[in-house]
């Protein structure tokens, strides 16, 4: 199964501070261990809401709203795209990322949620056009 670790923004991160070195050096110990043990697809910071836009889609009409965005703690700062055997794994997994005050990070929320998989949906010609697209990507990717 595929899991989503969404690190939710801070004070700190929507305005543009970057983590300390102590804590990038954890981070970069941490993901190492995801790496080794087979976990770890991807990972990434973003940038503030600030540097952001938002595209709303209602009645058929297209409205652009640039950032930065008022509820931060509703905002995305980061993510890691694991596999894991099960939530309970992956949970383990986002309880052992190093927010800890020792790296100079004393608050932090990691919410963990699952990726759907084409086999989670109804077979049909629609996703079987999903699994050609996402077959053409993974090429791309070697």
């Amino acid at each position: 199964m595929r899991f989503m670790m969404i690190v939710k923004a801070t004070k700190e991160s929507e305005t543009g501070i970057m983590p300390s070195q102590e804590l990038l050096a954890a981070m970069a110990k941490y993901n190492e261990e995801l790496l080794k043990a087979g976990a770890l697809i991807d990972l990434s910071g973003l940038h503030p809401s600030s540097k952001g836009a938002r595209v709303r889609f209602s009645g058929g009409k297209r409205t652009v709203i640039d950032g930065p965005f008022a509820e931060t703690k509703e905002l995305v700062a980061g993510y890691w795209l694991i596999h894991a055997k099960s939530k309970e794994e992956a949970i383990e997994w986002a309880k052992r990322v190093p927010f800890d005050p020792a790296y100079n990070a004393s608050e932090g929320e990691i919410e963990v949620r699952q990726l759907f998989e084409l086999e989670d949906f109804e077979p049909g010609q629609a996703i079987e056009h999903h699994r050609e697209i996402g077959e053409e990507l993974a090429k791309k990717k070697q």
